[in-house]
């Protein structure tokens, strides 16, 4: 039986052209009032999952940086992972001298060296502040949530990807977007996030289904009894995956809750 759900936001729930749909909603506010635990898993900072969770109408656990910070809905850290700072600082002096935008999660507040495009199309809509510092060398890392580099071009990002697992193998590095690589903590995973919670509900990982569509959604539908994929995802969840939903765009979401919670026919 199914006791917890954890969906990621974009791509799976959300997305710019259709923001959150009811039927999305609906689904999610029916799960609640059964007695099952929905929880969001995300990249996005606590605020910015906050947001959502408010658009949904329920007040959950925010898992936020892929795992390095788990939140209560009001705030409360109830678990954080860190990227080690001197790492992060070495990632940082190499991608300046190659032009790479990163940004910077420091206590859950986002930072930048460079106000430029990259930024302003990362923000979009998403309802984050962030600040502009003339050199992340001015910042402390002692708690440091994660480093994001953006570039708009995607075999970039998968070489980069690759360069940085094999230089820094203490690290986890994955794209969560094709143009996003996202660095933090080793044990930053969604994954181990729903280890932490499921303990936390006191249930069994069997007993959780999640829900994704992008390569930081992996672990965390490995980590599930039901790991289901979206139709729209990549190649490598839908391979990893239990079972493969439709596509945001047509319920894919709702025709998953359908079938593993409710036992209905899709």
């Amino acid at each position: 039986m199914i006791k917890l759900i954890v969906t990621d936001i974009d791509g799976t729930i959300y997305n710019p052209e259709i923001g959150i749909k009811d039927s999305v909603k609906n689904s999610i506010n029916n799960l609640v009032k059964n007695g099952i635990n929905v929880v969001i898993a995300t990249g996005r900072t606590y605020g910015s999952a906050k947001t959502v969770a408010d658009k949904l109408g329920i007040k959950c656990p925010l898992i936020c940086y892929q795992g390095g910070l788990i939140n209560s809905y009001d705030g409360e850290i109830l678990d954080a992972k860190y990227l080690n700072p001197e790492i992060a600082r070495e990632i940082i002096t190499d991608f300046r001298k190659r032009k790479i935008h990163l940004n910077a999660y420091v206590e859950d507040t986002l930072y930048v060296e460079d106000d430029d495009e990259y930024i302003k199309d990362y923000i979009g809509d998403k309802g984050i502040d962030y600040f502009k510092v003339d050199s992340f060398d001015e910042l402390n890392f002692n708690k440091l949530n994660k480093l994001l580099a953006i570039q708009y071009d995607c075999e970039f990002i998968d070489n980069l990807i690759l360069e940085l697992r094999q230089k820094y193998p203490q690290i986890y590095v994955v794209k969560s977007y094709k143009y996003f690589c996202e660095i933090a903590n080793k044990e930053a995973t969604k994954g181990n996030a729903i280890k932490f919670l499921a303990s936390k509900y006191g249930i069994t990982t069997n007993e959780v289904l999640a829900i994704g569509d992008q390569n930081n959604d992996i672990e965390m539908i490995e980590m599930a009894g039901v790991g289901v994929a979206m139709g729209n995802g990549t190649e490598q969840i839908k391979e990893a995956s239990d079972y493969i939903t439709d596509t945001i765009e047509n319920d894919g979401f709702v025709k998953a809750i359908d079938k593993f919670v409710w036992g209905k026919e899709v």
